[in-house]
């Protein structure tokens, strides 16, 4: 199972203020798993970034000057999405501001539907706590020493690692083999040998329970239990 993290981050609160998406970060998941493949993209919103955002993120008009627009990178994100599930918290506000901009290309608009809302999750297996992504990095013991700022690669980073805490997907693929061992390893051979022992240990039944037991096995399921099978 492919699934995408995603996270943005914006000029403003709100697309319909006429604020824009200034960066794009991806993490992609098989099977719960992060792959170690990305998407990062930051873009010119042709409008000044506000002073109030740019405490938020540090991301600068000076800084997106040189940097394409969202029309030129909308292909490749489309891509690298795919069919993907969508992982993100609090999806209501990335996968709006997406949409006004794909609706200025003139693509279609992405359902909210597809997306899994890490902050959701979390109340629902959490109710009454925080859910900010600081507040669950910090329950789920997740390391924020590199989060000075926010970032849409480094927040999707961490939303994965939140994600995997909420469903526990960090042990759904947990085996080792010659593939994950290295190219070098022919085989991995786990031999298990029942240890008997010398002098079997006594019964704690009664001859009286054991009749019991066999009458009861006989009129359940009859003389010859499935397990007496050959």
């Amino acid at each position: 199972m492919r699934e995408i993290v995603l996270d943005t981050e914006t000029t403003g609160l709100d697309p319909s203020d006429g604020h824009r998406v200034i960066e794009i970060g991806c993490v992609e998941l098989e099977d719960h798993i992060p792959t170690g493949r990305s998407f990062q993209r930051y873009l010119n919103p042709q409008r000044t970034v506000p002073i109030e955002s740019q405490r938020v993120h540090g991301i600068t008009d000076e800084f997106l000057a040189d940097k394409p627009g969202f029309s030129a990178v909308a292909n490749d994100l489309l891509t690298f999405l795919g069919d993907a599930p969508l992982v993100i918290h609090n999806a209501s506000f990335d996968i709006k501001f997406l949409n006004a901009e794909f609706a200025r290309v003139s693509f279609p608009a992405i359902p909210l539907a597809r997306a899994i809302d890490t902050m959701e999750i979390a109340k629902a297996k959490h109710p009454g706590g925080r859910y900010s992504l600081d507040d669950l990095c910090k329950k789920f013991g997740v390391d924020l020493s590199g989060r000075g700022k926010h970032g849409a690669l480094l927040d999707a980073e961490l939303t994965a690692r939140v994600y995997l805490e909420l469903v526990g997907g960090r042990q759904t693929k947990l085996k080792l083999g010659p593939r994950d061992l290295g190219a070098d390893v022919e085989a991995v051979i786990v031999e298990l040998r029942a240890r008997i022992r010398e002098i079997p240990l006594r019964t704690r039944i009664s001859a009286a329970e054991s009749e019991a037991h066999t009458a009861f096995i006989t009129a359940e399921l009859g003389s010859d239990p499935v397990w007496n099978w050959q």
